[in-house]
């Protein structure tokens, strides 16, 4: 996997008298490898426990101790993901290996990999989706149909079935908006 450049997130709130400062300028802390050394890392940014979002002088960072896929139930998520190019075990992945690998993230329930899924990192969840291109190209696959986004470009995904599939040589790197959201019984 090449090395991706750092990031910060820069925080702010106010101080005592109201008046807007900086709170913190640093790397999220908040980072994990989901499958091995090979694998995606996800760098956790910010999230909130609903909306609209309560905003205070002092935020605290949510306090999550794993990776968990979708936003806090009526809540946001912010996140960046550095995808390494795929390779021929996320391609032969079994529905079990799949399952395992969501349940890794917090979201077994959002699989839906299984006997002639477009690919065998398919899921689903109940979120509107803000997917930016930040660097490298990355394919979304859905039921019928894909299309790879590059750099600048942005994806809204809107509780489909999909999976994302890095099939450059070099590592994408995509910041997501997660907005938690609500099916309507058409989509159930």
């Amino acid at each position: 996997m090449n090395q991706q450049k750092t990031f910060r997130r820069i925080l702010t709130g106010h101080d005592a008298d109201g008046k807007a400062i900086i709170l913190s300028e640093a790397s999220p802390e908040r980072t994990y490898m989901i499958g091995g050394p090979n694998g995606a890392k996800f760098h956790e940014v910010w999230s909130t426990l609903q909306s609209p979002a309560l905003i205070g002088s002092r935020p605290e960072d949510p306090e999550e101790t794993s990776l968990i896929l979708s936003p806090p139930k009526g809540g946001t998520r912010i996140r960046v993901i550095d995808f390494p190019p795929e390779g021929e075990e996320i391609r032969s992945l079994s529905k079990e290996e799949a399952a395992a690998k969501f349940k890794a993230m917090g979201g077994e329930k959002a699989s839906t990999s299984g006997e002639g899924a477009a690919h065998p990192l398919m899921h689903r969840t109940q979120t509107i989706d803000y997917g930016i291109v930040l660097e490298g190209e990355l394919t979304l696959i859905v039921d019928r149909g894909e299309a790879t986004a590059k750099a600048g470009d942005i994806i809204i995904q809107r509780g489909t079935n999909h999976a994302w599939a890095n099939r450059s040589g070099e590592t994408c790197r995509v910041a997501f908006i997660l907005i938690d959201g609500q099916f309507t019984n058409e989509l159930q």
